[in-house]
C-alpha cells in the first residue's frame, strides 16, 4: 500500500518533529510512504479569506500531486477537512476536475482515522511500543478536539483509542473538550479579543483537569493554545500532537 503524505505548511515550518512522528507510525503500519517534494498549501487560508481563485489553483495542484496514491494521509484535522470537505465546491464548475476529485476524495484521511478506521489499529505495534530509543511522555494527558477534525472528519474516538492504550499515560478528559480554542485560522486575526477570551477559557479547562500535557491533532490549535499557556505563565504544561505521544521523540533529521 502506497501512502502519499501531505505534510502541511505548519508542520513543515513550525514543528517538523510531528511529521517525522507520523512517518514512524505509517511505516510501522507497513505502508510505503512518499512525501511529494513539490507539495505546498492545501488552500485553506485563501479559502477562508474568500480568495476562491487561489484556493482552487492550490486544490488542483494538490490533486495533480496526490491522486496517484492508494491513500493520502494528513496529520492535521483542518487541512484534512479542507481537502476532504471543500474541494468539491472549488471544482464544481469543472466536470473533469470534479471527476478526478471524486475518485480521490474517499482515499483522503486524517492520520488517526487512517490508522484506526482503515488499518484497524487498536494498539501500537511492538516495533514502536518496545523501541527503547524513542522518548515518550508519561503522566496525565487531556485531549482537545479540533473543530475541523471533529466536525468535518468525525475524528473523536480514534486518537483517544490509541492514546488510552499507552503504558504510563492516563487520559483524563477536560470540561468542554469539543469547544473551539479560538484560533479558527483568520478568525484569530480578525477578532483578536474574542479569540483570546476563547483560548483563555480553554487554558482554564486544561489547568482544571490537572493534566501535565494537552494533546491534540491540529497545528493551529497547538500554536494558539501553547502560546496562550505561556503568556499566562504556565511553563510546565506540555502541548503535544497525538502522533508525538504515540511515536515518541527521536532526533529530527536536518531539513533540506
Amino acid at each position: 500500500m502506497t501512502v502519499g503524505f501531505f505534510i502541511t505548511c505548519l508542520v513543515d515550518a513550525m514543528r517538523p518533529s510531528i511529521g517525522f512522528a507520523a512517518l514512524r507510525l505509517l511505516e510501522a503500519a507497513g505502508c510505503r510512504v512518499e512525501v511529494p517534494m513539490a507539495q505546498t498549501c492545501c488552500g485553506q487560508p485563501a479559502y477562508n479569506s474568500g480568495d476562491r481563485a487561489t484556493a482552487r489553483d492550490l486544490a488542483e495542484k494538490m490533486l495533480d500531486e496526490f491522486e496517484r496514491f492508494d491513500h493520502v494521509v494528513l496529520p492535521s484535522g483542518s487541512c484534512g477537512g479542507m481537502v476532504a470537505a471543500h474541494y468539491g465546491e472549488l471544482f464544481a464548475n469543472d466536470p473533469e476536475l470534479s471527476r478526478r476529485y471524486a475518485a480521490l476524495q474517499p482515499r483522503i484521511h486524517e492520520l488517526s482515522g487512517f490508522l484506526v478506521d482503515v488499518l484497524g489499529w487498536t494498539d501500537l505495534p511492538p516495533s514502536l511500543r518496545e523501541d527503547p530509543s524513542l522518548q515518550r511522555f508519561q503522566g496525565v494527558a487531556t485531549y482537545h478536539d479540533s473543530c475541523s477534525g471533529l466536525r468535518e472528519l468525525g475524528i473523536k474516538q480514534q486518537p483517544r483509542r490509541l492514546i488510552a492504550g499507552l503504558p504510563g499515560v492516563e487520559l483524563r478528559e477536560m470540561a468542554s473538550c469539543e469547544q473551539c480554542c479560538g484560533f479558527g485560522g483568520t478568525f484569530s486575526i480578525k477578532y483578536g479579543e474574542i479569540s483570546t477570551a476563547i483560548v483563555d477559557e480553554k487554558c482554564g479547562h486544561i489547568a482544571a483537569s490537572g493534566a501535565q500535557a494537552v494533546v491534540l491533532g491540529d497545528l493551529g490549535c497547538m500554536l494558539n493554545i501553547e502560546g496562550r499557556l505561556r503568556r499566562r505563565g504556565d511553563t510546565h504544561t506540555r502541548v503535544l500532537h497525538w502522533a508525538e505521544l504515540l511515536a515518541g521523540s527521536a532526533p529530527t533529521p536536518e531539513k533540506g
